[in-house]
């Protein structure tokens, strides 16, 4: 199994507009390396849900529960898309401060290409975030 970040405005789309929903698809993305990251996801990989513009923080973890297929939004046919599923909310949100401030997090892919909305993350570093969460599973 693979993890992943991907990020979502709050206001667009939430976590919980997520869980609401039970899943979604994951379009409309254009960047060349976050879309090649879509096409690496496969069926079960975990995915760190990160709010960006506003509140700066994982909030939450889903889940792949369909590989890249033609995206939607897509008229060309260039991109892909994912269907994510919401697995659990995190106990407490870990912000971007928090991820700066842990050194062992300082080579993660979401601080280097921050512009990514999709972007791998090491099993040493979804660790370390679900610890800093207050994660017990």
């Amino acid at each position: 199994m693979a993890y992943w970040l991907v990020k979502s405005e709050p206001n667009k789309y939430g976590f919980e507009d997520l869980r609401r929903d039970g899943k979604t698809v994951w379009d409309g993305v254009r960047n060349n390396a976050a879309a090649l990251h879509l096409k690496t996801m496969k069926l079960g990989d975990e995915v760190l849900y990160y709010h960006s513009q506003e509140g700066l923080a994982v909030v939450g973890i889903a889940k792949v529960v369909r590989e890249a297929f033609p995206d939607p939004t897509d008229a060309a046919g260039r991109f892909v898309a994912v269907e994510l599923a919401p697995v659990r909310p995190l106990p407490k949100p870990v912000t971007l401060a928090d991820i700066k401030a842990n050194p062992a997090l300082s080579g993660m892919t979401m601080l280097r290409e921050f512009r990514l909305s999709v972007s791998p993350v090491k099993p040493d570093e979804w660790t370390a975030i679900l610890k800093m969460a207050g994660e017990t599973r």
